[in-house]
């Protein structure tokens, strides 16, 4: 019988945890983006998500300190997060839930580009061709096909190029500290500043139910963020981001009861590709053979790296 890393399973399990929370705050940066600008969402969640990191790292006497060893990588984290929170926002205020999928489904691609130059972890060539396949099922996500490109399309684009090297960052910063609230404090505490310091421009009066919408994003934004750094752990970044590809299923749920988008026939046939070439590099990764060989947490604490 063949053995499976467990490691891989466990991270697995986390990654697909992950999709329901970011589709369930997707949804709710959807509705809030119909009638606010970016920075009134960002500066109130970002604030109440770094509440709660330092509540969660005081909690059970356990008293993590908030504090990281990698300030240049955090550093470039923070500011990718900001502008890919502020492209995502504008995505959904401009394409439907499934046009943005598109884009979401891209990031295993850059995911796979990304990790050779800044992790080291070198994309064996059956992994190349199941995310070239899941490229494919991209392309049939686009009801429209790709001369349908719009401004949207762009800031998605953007949007994505960020959120990736944000989360491959993430993995970087993991192989260095084991201290998954350190990152989500970190780029919530630059992403609720700068956002502050532009909300009087764009402020406008909301209602005790949008601030509970709110007060909803940052909690389910929280917890994704949380289950993810600590998933980039566990798993090589171009295995996670396939994972991502379940925020479809999610989606069509969500698009369909709050926002009456349907996908058409097509997208469902992309996705079956996209998500089968993301189950084929998580069953790639279990395999004893190539699993990842990371230094136990008690040894990253005595290991100094240069930054």
């Amino acid at each position: 019988m063949t053995r499976f890393n467990n490691t891989a399973l466990v991270g697995t399990g986390l990654a697909v945890l992950y999709t329901l929370m970011i589709s369930s705050a997707d949804a709710i940066t959807k509705f809030i983006a119909k009638g606010y600008a970016a920075p009134q969402l960002f500066a109130l969640s970002g604030a109440i998500v770094v509440g709660l990191a330092w509540v969660s790292s005081r909690a059970g006497g356990t008293r993590q300190p908030l504090r990281t060893s990698c300030p240049r990588a955090m550093a470039l984290k923070a500011a990718l997060t900001i502008v890919g929170s502020a492209a995502f926002f504008y995505a959904f205020r401009y394409l439907p839930f499934a046009e943005v999928f598109v884009f979401i489904g891209l990031m295993p691609i850059f995911a796979g580009l990304f990790s050779a130059p800044i992790l080291s972890e070198h994309v064996r060539p059956m992994a190349w061709a199941a995310l070239a396949a899941g490229f494919v099922g991209v392309l049939c996500l686009f009801p429209a096909g790709l001369s349908s490109v719009s401004f949207g399309h762009g800031i998605a684009l953007i949007a994505c190029l960020c959120g990736t090297l944000s989360m491959v960052l993430a993995r970087y910063i993991g192989r260095h500290e084991d201290n998954a609230l350190s990152q989500v404090l970190f780029t919530n505490l630059a992403l609720s500043i700068s956002m502050a310091l532009v909300l009087p421009f764009v402020f406008v009066p909301m209602p005790l139910s949008d601030l509970v919408w709110v007060a909803a994003y940052a909690v389910f934004l929280f917890a994704a963020r949380r289950l993810l750094v600590v998933s980039l752990r566990l798993l090589k970044a171009y295995t996670v981001t396939p994972l991502m590809n379940l925020q479809f299923v999610w989606m069509v749920v969500l698009g369909a009861v709050f926002f009456g988008e349907v996908p058409a026939t097509n997208i469902y046939l992309g996705v079956a590709i996209v998500i089968g070439s993301g189950v084929f590099l998580v069953w790639d990764q279990m395999q004893p053979d190539t699993q990842v060989s990371l230094p136990r947490f008690s040894w990253i604490r005595r290991i100094r790296f240069s930054r």
